[in-house]
């Protein structure tokens, strides 16, 4: 959900303190004027629950590369998975190594300085 609970709280707020305020020159009782302006606060608390719940659902950005975990995938679907990962390799160079630790990738860049040095060396 959007935000937190402070939000109602400052909605609640608001609400009374504008119903208190616009009621308070009327011929009424005070007590009815508070009973009346505490009610409003409190629908329009509960009503700020769903307000929240309709920006963070205008809001919400689903995940464009969702990862397809492959325990969940058929056999045919593997096939096919594995058949499009040998036609087009991945763009980011990020993804080879996520499932790699971290020290076979240090160990990777080690061995790269290491050439590197030997070629500096050997030119």
């Amino acid at each position: 959900m959007f935000g937190s609970i402070f939000y109602n709280l400052w909605g609640a707020l608001i609400a009374f303190s504008i119903y208190f305020f616009s009621t308070f020159q009327k011929p009424s009782t005070p007590l009815r004027i508070i009973i009346s302006s505490f009610v409003v606060a409190i629908i329009v608390f509960i009503a700020m629950y769903i307000v929240r719940f309709l920006i963070a659902y205008i809001m919400f950005t689903p995940e464009a590369n969702e990862e397809v975990d492959e325990d969940d995938l058929t056999d045919d679907e593997l096939d096919a998975t594995d058949g499009a990962k040998q036609e087009a390799p991945a763009v980011n160079s990020t993804v080879e190594f996520q499932d790699e630790n971290s020290e076979e990738i240090a160990q990777v860049v080690r061995t790269m300085m290491n050439r590197e040095e030997e070629q500096q060396v050997n030119a």
